[in-house]
Parts: structure tokens; C-alpha cells; sequence
């Protein structure tokens, strides 16, 4: 049996998306553990937790980006970064809405908390499985669509919505009811990562690509307002996405050519 090809700079950028995944459940046991001890930094105990799932989203962006750059897709790459993804992207969000919203909850109830939360990751998952059977498929091989919404791009909606509601609530401007918010969205997105909305992957951008001046600053003005703000506008970011999907099949060819940066003959019908 021939041993599968691991190429060490794209799985090294997943090992780096598996490590902030375990490092985020970490820092969500210890806020918790503290929560229920009556300490004062559990707010950054989640916060770093968020942090963690942010930066994973970061490593997952570059793996696959690096593995086409250089031609180093694979199987093992694939299978590597789905298990990755579901720790990262599945369970580390998943754990930590049910943290946050059991402080409040009855010892009865708490079961819906845990139901909601497993069906997250459950979808999550699932669309994972999905993508991978897909995607060793010969006649969907570059295929730049993805099926479904994408986990890490729930995962990020998830983190930077609760990144906000915990910003407000640090400065003493309590959430209240709209911690419950959350337990509604995981349900939401649990059905839009196994639906069969179309997102674009992004896949066709290319950075060599030459830009006009005003172009180029508009970006670097955007990118510099979001580092700035991220702790609000990341949320305004992945809900954008979210929403594209949605109004995508109603936008002309041209102005989705602009937006994906597609080439007209590489084009593939999702």
C-alpha cells in the first residue's frame, strides 16, 4: 500500500489551526472553571478563547492557499484539515455558547444548551464529510464553489458576534436576553452549513494581479478600518458573506466576476 504524501508547509499552517482549536477549548474550561468560582477574568478567559478561533480561521486560510500556490494538494491535506476544522471550527464555538449561555440556565433545561450545542458540531461535521466525498470527485476537482455554508466562516460569525456581546458586557453594558442570540444562531447556522446555498472559495483571487491606485487604497483603507474596529467589524464582515450567498444567484455575471474575481473561461456552474 502506497504511504500517503505529506507535504510539511501546508499541514505545518493546519497543525498551527489544530493547535489554536485545542488551545481555545483550554481557555474556555478555564473560564468557565473560573466563572463558577466567582473570578474576575473569565470575560478574558472567552475573550482569548474567540482570539484562538480567529487566528485558527487565519491558519486555515493559508494551508489552503499555500497547497495550490505550490501544488501541494493531497488527500492527507484534505482529511488533515476537516479533523482539524471540526475541533477549531466545531466544537471550540460549540463550547463556548453552551458556556455561556448555562450561567443562566436552570439544572432542568440544561440539556437544551448541550442539545443545540451538539447540533452544531453535528452539522459541522456532516458538511465536512460532505465536502471531502465531493471534492475527491474527478469531474468536481477545482471546483470554486463551496456547497453549504463553510465551518470556518460559521466559526467566525459565531466568535466575533460573541466577541461583541462580551465587549459590551466588559464595559458594563450588560447583554442580557441577547446572550441567548447565540443558541438561536448555532441552530441557524447548523442549516446553513449542510443547505445548498452556493459560497464562492475565493479560490480564483490573485494577489499579482495588477490593481489601479484608487483600488489599492480603498483596500489598504478598508483592511486598516478593520484592524482598527475588529472587535465590532469582524461580525460585519462574516455576516456580509453569510448574506451573499444568499442574494448571489441574483447578481449579474459581471459585478459577481468583479466581486470573485473569476475569468470568464475558467467559470464552473456550482
Amino acid at each position: 500500500m502506497e504511504m500517503p504524501r505529506v507535504y510539511l508547509l501546508p499541514n505545518l499552517m493546519t497543525a498551527g489551526n489544530l493547535f489554536c482549536g485545542f488551545m481555545a477549548i483550554l481557555q474556555i474550561i478555564a473560564g468557565s472553571l473560573e466563572q463558577q468560582a466567582g473570578g474576575e477574568r473569565w470575560i478574558q478567559r472567552y475573550e482569548m478563547s474567540l482570539a484562538y478561533i480567529l487566528f485558527a480561521f487565519i491558519f486555515d486560510m493559508l494551508d489552503g492557499r499555500l497547497a495550490r500556490l505550490g501544488g501541494r494538494e493531497s488527500a492527507f491535506g484534505r482529511e488533515f484539515d476537516s479533523l482539524a476544522d471540526v475541533v477549531s471550527f466545531g466544537l471550540a464555538p460549540a463550547l463556548l455558547v453552551l458556556k455561556i449561555i448555562l450561567a443562566d440556565f436552570p439544572d432542568n433545561f440544561r440539556w437544551v444548551g448541550g442539545l443545540v450545542a451538539f447540533s452544531y458540531v453535528l452539522a459541522g461535521a456532516m458538511r465536512l464529510a460532505r465536502f471531502n466525498l465531493v471534492s475527491a470527485q474527478p469531474q468536481t476537482a477545482g471546483h470554486k464553489d463551496f456547497v453549504g455554508f463553510p465551518i470556518p466562516a460559521a466559526a467566525g460569525l459565531v466568535a466575533s458576534i460573541t466577541l461583541f456581546m462580551l465587549t459590551l458586557y466588559e464595559n458594563d453594558k450588560e447583554p442580557g436576553r441577547w446572550r441567548y442570540f447565540l443558541p438561536v444562531l448555532l441552530l441557524f447556522l447548523s442549516c446553513m452549513m449542510y443547505s445548498r446555498i452556493t459560497y464562492p472559495s475565493f479560490k480564483t483571487i490573485d494577489w499579482k494581479a495588477k490593481r489601479s491606485i484608487p483600488q489599492v487604497l480603498v483596500t489598504a483603507f478598508v483592511i486598516i478600518i478593520l484592524l482598527m474596529t475588529w472587535r465590532y467589524s469582524l461580525a460585519l464582515v462574516f455576516v456580509a458573506y453569510l448574506i451573499y450567498g444568499w442574494i448571489r444567484p441574483f447578481i449579474s455575471k459581471r459585478i459577481r466576476e468583479g466581486i470573485e474575481e473569476e475569468e470568464e473561461d475558467e467559470a464552473i456552474e456550482p
